[in-house]
Order: C-alpha cells, then sequence, then structure tokens
C-alpha cells in the first residue's frame, strides 16, 4: 500500500506536465491574441509593454514552460491578462476556496442521497416508495444541471422563497447548487447500490448469515451493504472529477463566485496564464482524489493489496 501510494505521488509531476503541455498546445491553436480587444485596438507603444510585462519577447517553449510556471508556483506574480491588477494565485485564492465548498458539499449530498435512495429502494421493492427512488433516479440522470438548477431556483427561491436566490457565504446559499450539482451522481449512485445490493443478497454468504439467526438489518449492513459499496466507490473518482470540474453551468445559474465563473471568463477572455494556472489547479485535485479512492477501495475489500 505504501509503495503504491508513494508510486502515485511519484507520478503526479508527470501527470501534471502532461495536461499542462497539453493546455499549452490547444492555446497556441486558438487563434487571436490575448490583448486584443473588441472595441479598438490598443496602441503599438503600449501593446509592446504589455507583451514584454508577460514575457511575450520569449520564445514561446521558454514563456509557457519555464517563465510562467516559475513566475506562477514560486514567485506568485504572474499577472492575469484581463486582470492585471490581480494575479492569478490572488484570483485562485480567492475563488478556490468556494468551489471546494460547493463540490465537497455535492459529492457528499450525492453519495448520502445515492446510497439511502438505493437501500430504500432494494429494502422495499414492490412500495410505493422503491418505485419513487427509482423515478427519481431516471429524472436524476435524464435533466441537465441547468434545468434542475433553473427549476429548483424558481420553486423554492421564487414561488415559496425559503432559500436565497444566489450569491456565497451562508448556509442556506449552499443548498440549492449543491442539490443541483449532486442530484445526477446520486441518482446514478442510487442505480449502483440497487444493483449491487441485488447481486449481493443472491450470495451463499448473506443465506448463511440468515441461516446464523442475524436479523435483517445486521445482514444488510454488516455483510451485504459493504460489499456493494465497491461499485460506488469505483465510481466516486469519475463522480468527484466531474462534480469539482463541471460545476461551471451550477456557478453561473447562482451567481457564485468560485472557479468555474474565472475558467469561463478566462476562456472568452482568452486569458492564457489564467487558463493555465485553472489547469494546473484541477489537474492536481483530480489526481489526489483518484487515489484516495484507490486507497479506500483496497481498505473496503481485503481481496486487494494494493502495490503488489
Amino acid at each position: 500500500m505504501v509503495r503504491f501510494i508513494l508510486g502515485r505521488l511519484l507520478g503526479f509531476p508527470l501527470l501534471l506536465a502532461a495536461m499542462y503541455a497539453g493546455a499549452v498546445l490547444l492555446i497556441m491553436a486558438t487563434p487571436g491574441e490575448p490583448f486584443e480587444s473588441g472595441e479598438r485596438a490598443l496602441p503599438a507603444d503600449v501593446l509592446a509593454e504589455k507583451r514584454r510585462a508577460f514575457n511575450y519577447d520569449q520564445p514561446w517553449y521558454l514563456r509557457y514552460f519555464w517563465t510562467w510556471p516559475r513566475r506562477l508556483v514560486w514567485d506568485q506574480d504572474l499577472p492575469a491578462h484581463q486582470y492585471e491588477d490581480w494575479t492569478v494565485v490572488e484570483i485562485m485564492r480567492d475563488a478556490l476556496p468556494v468551489s471546494l465548498q460547493l463540490g465537497l458539499l455535492a459529492l457528499s449530498t450525492a453519495l448520502v442521497l445515492g446510497v439511502l435512495t438505493g437501500v430504500a429502494s432494494t429494502i422495499g421493492r414492490g412500495r410505493w416508495w422503491a418505485h419513487a427512488a427509482t423515478a427519481l433516479g431516471l429524472v436524476g440522470i435524464s435533466l441537465p444541471t441547468f434545468v434542475v438548477g433553473m427549476a429548483l431556483l424558481i420553486v423554492f427561491g421564487l414561488w415559496l422563497r425559503v432559500v436565497p436566490v444566489g450569491g456565497w457565504g451562508r448556509a442556506p446559499q449552499a443548498l440549492l447548487p449543491a442539490l443541483t450539482l449532486a442530484l445526477p451522481y446520486a441518482a446514478y449512485i442510487s442505480r449502483l447500490t440497487r444493483g449491487a445490493l441485488l447481486d449481493a443478497y443472491r450470495e451463499d454468504y448473506i443465506r448463511t448469515a440468515r441461516a446464523k439467526g442475524l436479523s435483517e438489518a445486521r445482514v444488510l449492513f454488516d455483510h451485504a451493504l459493504r460489499n456493494a459499496l465497491l461499485p460506488v466507490l469505483s465510481y466516486l473518482g469519475p463522480a468527484a472529477a466531474a462534480i469539482f470540474t463541471g460545476s461551471f453551468v451550477v456557478e453561473r445559474v447562482f451567481s457564485i463566485p468560485g472557479m468555474g465563473t474565472h475558467v469561463v471568463e478566462s476562456i472568452n477572455n482568452r486569458d492564457p496564464s489564467l487558463i493555465l494556472a485553472t489547469v494546473l489547479v484541477y489537474g492536481a485535485f483530480l489526481a489526489s482524489f483518484n487515489l484516495a479512492v484507490d486507497v479506500l477501495y483496497a481498505w473496503a475489500d481485503p481481496r486487494i493489496r494494493l502495490g503488489r
């Protein structure tokens, strides 16, 4: 296990470098200059000064693979092209905690809601709540997040007025965005849990546990559910990646000042320094989540020994 974790940690720099290089190639293939303005062209002397300030007087490989990474990570003075009064680190320092809070809350909501509805639909087969959980799962998977977000916003924010309609900073403001972001993944986790539980109930060890006189609650929680959670743990890695990188629409709908807003604006404004910084941040989080899921999977299934 320790050898596996150390190997993955040593591979992090190579993974981040590959993601960073891919983003650089995409930026270079994009037409247009980052200093172009839709209103009027900048004077030649101002444009030349801006290009020197952002190291465009250097060769592209030196700028992208040495000067900018050094200014971003070590010096922390790399400015954003469209926000020259702010460095990239300052922008991410304000926006990253917001996206992390939203992502962790949505992931926790998806996991709890998905497992609970999956268990309820399994133990209550044929009853109305089982059919309701199945229908909710189909709706959650089928509808895109912006439709779900707008519907929740209209019903609970405008009609019932029980939660704020936007912003960030108070607990009620996080309810609708987290639920909107969590519903599709909760629906998929619910289906995974239900299918895995149905398969587990057909196994011999479940019949043995019942033959020993264990209650149905102990059979469920001590034997069936732990093995049924293995597919859910495998899905948590892609789910966490999708939640943390797919919150752009939710942040825009609910006016949340997170990373998603800056990612969208940096692409629209052709801001390469901010784009590359967000790629590195998201890449680090995705690699960390995948490693955490592998370790949890080995913990849940004793038959797996990572690193051998």
